[in-house]
């Protein structure tokens, strides 16, 4: 029986789950291996437009943790991590990426609850103003004065 996996909800912070081996030089463990070369490793989920955005800011956080020439692009439901290796991210560099896209998700999810309040509150406005006006629009009698 195959079963699908399970969908991850965007309230679950955007991580990585594996590193996709058929991405890896067919070359590595040989002499002939390149030190740098492409790894892409697969998201729990789909990214959110915010997160993609986000994640493309996110230079200086790797140069900070020590990873200048690292790069990083999004094709689809993959990370490609640019211009590393398989010990950079054996060493510390999979707890970063890790990091990162948790932070980000974090603002994300923040940005978009504040968003909600600030939507529910202008929603809240404008029903008292609504009412306001109903209600005074109902207080007007036309009585010939005399």
């Amino acid at each position: 029986m195959i079963t699908e996996p399970a969908t991850i909800s965007s309230d679950s912070d955007l991580g990585l789950t594996s590193v996709l081996p058929g991405s890896l030089p067919n070359s590595l463990g040989t002499a002939d291996a390149p030190q740098r070369y492409q790894i892409d490793a697969v998201f729990n989920r789909r990214p959110l437009p915010e997160e993609l955005t986000a994640l493309r800011a996110e230079t200086a956080a790797l140069t900070d943790a020590g990873y200048p020439e690292v790069t990083l692009t999004v094709s689809d439901r993959r990370l490609e991590i640019h211009q590393s290796n398989l010990e950079e991210l054996e060493s510390g560099l999979s707890t970063v990426l890790a990091d990162v896209l948790a932070r980000i998700s974090r603002n994300v999810r923040e940005e978009r609850e504040n968003a909600r309040q600030q939507a529910e509150h202008a929603a809240d406005i404008e029903h008292v103003r609504s009412d306001d006006v109903i209600r005074r629009a109902a207080r007007i009698e036309f009585r010939a004065g005399s």
